[in-house]
Parts: C-alpha cells; structure tokens; sequence
C-alpha cells in the first residue's frame, strides 16, 4: 500500500500487534507506520488512512521538515549544508557548506576543522597579551559542564569541541578566559580585569553562552 501526497508516493507500513487501538506514525524514512489490532481489515485501515489524511500529510511534512534540518549542522554560528566530495582530504568550510569526504566521520571532521579554526584564533589572540604568560599546549575534548579547562601545571588549556558550533566571538572569549587564568588561577577582580582588557564585551558574552 502506499498513500499519495502532493503527486509523490510514501509507503504504507501495516504492524500487526496485540493493541487495542490504532496508531499512526510517520518515521524518519518517511514511511507511514500504522500499528493496528491483527484483526483490523485492510478495508478498516484504508478508510482510517483516508480519514486522517489531512493529520498524515501534517506528519510527513514534519518529518520532511526534520530530515532536512538533520542534513545541516552548526559551524561557526551558522547552519551549513554537509557535502561528500570524494577527492576532499580535509574538511573544509567554504560558502555554508562543510565539504568531507565520508559522512559517516563527521565527529573526526569535525574535530579535525575545530583543531585547526582552535590553533588559529588561540595565536591570534595570545600576541595580543602584554602578560608574560606561556604559550599554552591546545587540547580539544567534549565537555557536558565547561567551555573551557586551564591546566597551569602542564600548561595547557582544552577547548570543548563544541565551540566549534558557536560563533568565533565565544571561541575568542573562552580563549581569552583560559589564557588569563595563567596570570590569575581563580576568579576574583584581578581576574575579571584581564578579561575584559582583552575581550570588552565579556559580560554580555558569558550572558548569551548560558542561554
């Protein structure tokens, strides 16, 4: 079976289970699942697939709508479109687009282009600093609680991966926030003095990155 919406055709799924009632689903693969008793006649369910149709057509746009979405991703503040080209050895950002060579890496790409606009934006902003401070190792992992870690002891800072999503100003502030823990390891007034020498807008900043 199959139900035709706007000249296009979507599959019918029928799942016969020990349920008193009759569900309908539309799924990611855009098939319409109808769960149903056994003892349901395909009649029953063709005249209830008719009755809902307004509600299934809803529900498949949606699912349009979500697969859709599901083919971008955030970099660097804006939604960009994912493509495979297969002679790409690196991934690279180039009108909203995130050209890769195998979808199914996306995490290592993603990693790999965070490391790369990370390394950048860390050099640029450490010539900046009048501070006598080292130059820190760069490390990028995932974090669930912090933007940011400075490790004075092996003079490091990591940088959840996650910024890579964000636009470059939140990326510099981080940035800005590690680098100054080299000259003030905690959070007083001395602190918050260095940062905003280097990053003005900080508060607002730190604002929005917890909305």
């Amino acid at each position: 079976m199959y139900l035709d919406i706007n000249g296009n055709k979507y599959e019918i799924v029928i799942v016969k289970k020990n349920i008193k009632n009759v569900y309908i689903r539309v799924k990611e693969d855009l098939k319409i699942y109808v769960s149903t008793n056994k003892y349901v006649s395909k009649k029953d369910i063709t005249k209830l697939i008719n009755d809902n149709y307004d509600n299934i057509v809803s529900m498949v746009e949606k699912a349009i709508r979500k697969n859709e979405k599901s083919k971008k991703t955030m970099i660097l503040g804006k939604e960009v479109d994912v493509v495979v080209f297969s002679m790409q050895d690196k991934p690279e950002l180039y009108n909203n687009k995130f050209y890769v060579k195998d979808k199914e890496k996306m995490d290592k790409y993603l990693k790999e282009y965070a490391l790369s606009i990370f390394e950048n934006r860390l050099d640029i902003i450490y010539k900046k600093f009048k501070e006598k401070i080292p130059y820190p190792k760069l490390k990028i992992r995932k974090m669930t609680s912090r933007w940011g870690v400075c490790n004075r002891k092996d003079k490091s800072i990591t940088l959840n991966i996650e910024l890579i999503r964000m636009d470059v100003k939140y990326i510099d502030y981080v940035i800005v926030h590690e680098l100054c823990h080299f000259a003030h390891f905690d959070h007083s007034k001395d602190f918050w003095n260095l940062v905003s020498k280097y990053c003005e807008d900080y508060k607002n900043i730190r604002k929005e990155m917890r909305e």
